[in-house]
């Protein structure tokens, strides 16, 4: 297995591989709206620190997430009226849930990744 990069690097891959925004409320990053990097399973709840597990957040909603679900933050992000990036969340929930089958471990993420991953897809059919 290869080491995972740094904290550093995975924020400039996750931003280069996501875009210049913030999943959660959809706004720009730039000089005074830094990136940071989000867990979509936190890792209160088992969720690695790898790449596939992370997407670009400002620090506000980072921060006001705190360990809510992914579905549950998206759905209060809408509430809102901020313009969250579902697909981007969606895209994260099943790279994370590929990976993890390749790499194994993760028990306790597991079934709360497949919970999410069975919300955010009753919400897209609904």
């Amino acid at each position: 297995m290869t080491p995972q990069p740094d904290r550093a690097a995975r924020l400039r891959a996750v931003v280069d591989r996501d875009g210049n925004t913030c999943v959660w409320c959809g706004r720009a990053f730039g000089p005074l709206l830094l990136p940071t990097t989000e867990h979509v399973v936190p890792r209160l709840k088992g969720g690695p620190s790898w790449l596939e597990n992370e997407v670009a957040a400002c620090r506000r909603c980072n921060s006001e997430r705190g360990h809510r679900s992914p579905v549950d933050w998206l759905e209060e992000c809408r509430r809102r009226g901020w313009q969250p990036d579902g697909a981007r969340l969606g895209r994260a929930l099943v790279a994370l849930d590929e990976a993890m089958a390749v790499r194994g471990g993760q028990r306790r993420a597991r079934p709360y990744l497949d919970g999410q991953l069975r919300r955010l897809q009753r919400r897209s059919a609904a």
